[in-house]
This record gives structure tokens, sequence and C-alpha cells, in this order.
């Protein structure tokens, strides 16, 4: 295991800081901890304000494709649900963006972001748990492959949120979207 997810493991468990001395972060690691930063000086105004909890299911438009998908072809529906099956993932991940880590930190922001979006990556994988029977006997697949189809899902959302995500990016799905935007 690399020292960043074992960084990323300690703050889950055990909830300390780790700063950016204690772990070699990359130039890239390195400059969205700026945007963290930019972000803790947002959340920590005087005037700053939690906006109440939204969500749109899952970002990037993926929900409201899956839904308008499902309404325009019935046996798509039937077949795969009215929204997307992982989309609750969505949602937990939704919470923990809105919010944007529970310390504001920026290096504890940073390892807490990231945990989500593994979270994410994770959750939608063990969707083909719930799937898998259903997609093997649509598809005449194999668990391996019903399997593998999940993780390649579960792989690219979490390209497209770490890509994406980022705080004080004035995108609405940013990190830490609950607080006023940190340009």
């Amino acid at each position: 295991m690399n020292r960043l997810k074992c960084a990323s493991l300690l703050l889950i468990l055990g909830g300390s800081s780790v700063g950016a001395e204690e772990v070699d972060l990359g130039p890239t690691a390195r400059l969205e901890v700026w945007r963290h930063a930019r972000l803790e000086a947002t959340r920590t105004a005087p005037d700053a304000v939690l906006a109440p909890f939204t969500t749109d299911g899952c970002s990037g438009g993926m929900s409201s494709a899956w839904t308008t998908v499902a309404r325009l072809f019935p046996e798509f529906a039937e077949a795969h649900e009215n929204q997307p099956p992982w989309e609750e993932c969505c949602v937990i991940h939704d919470r923990a963006y809105h919010l944007g880590g529970v310390s504001s930190a920026p290096e504890d922001s940073y390892f807490a972001r990231l945990a989500a979006d593994e979270a994410l990556e994770t959750c939608v994988a063990a969707t083909a748990n719930r799937r898998g029977d259903d997609l093997k006997t649509l598809y005449d697949l194999s668990d391996a492959q019903v399997t593998t189809a999940y993780e390649l899902i579960g792989k690219a959302m979490f390209d497209a949120v770490r890509v994406g995500g980022a705080p004080c990016s004035g995108l609405s799905w940013r990190w830490g979207y609950g607080w006023p935007q940190c340009w």
C-alpha cells in the first residue's frame, strides 16, 4: 500500500491530522492542497454559512440521462432500473462533498476528499453484488465479467471526480460545495 493510501487510511480510522510534511505529496497533490487552503479560508470566515444539503444524484448528468433513457425505453428501465443502480453511492459521496470534510485544515481536507472518492469507487464496484445475478442472466455473463464491469465503472467514476471535483473550481459539484464559492 503506498504512503498516500496509508495516510488516508490513518485519517479515516484514527482521525489524526497528517500534514503535507509527513507524506511525500507530488506536485498535483500540492496544488490541490493549495485549493483546500482557499476553501479553509472560506469555511472559517466569520460570515460563512453551510447551505442546506442538495444532491443531483450522480453528477455530470449521469442520473438525469439515465432517468431520461429509462423513461423513453421501458425495457431499459425493466432491466436496469429507473436510476443508476449505484445512485445511493453518489448521494453518500455528495454528502461528503457538500461539507468538504470534517476538518477544514487543508491537508486533512485533501485526504478526506481522497477517502470519499475511494469510497465511491468501492461502493460502485460493490453494486455488482446486488445486480450480478440479473446481469448474468440478461447478458449471459460470468461472475468475473460482472465484477470487472462494475470495477471499471467505479474506476471511471473515481477518475472523473478526481479530475472534476477539486475545491474552489467554480463547479456546482466541487469539494465543499455547501460553502460559498472560493474562487
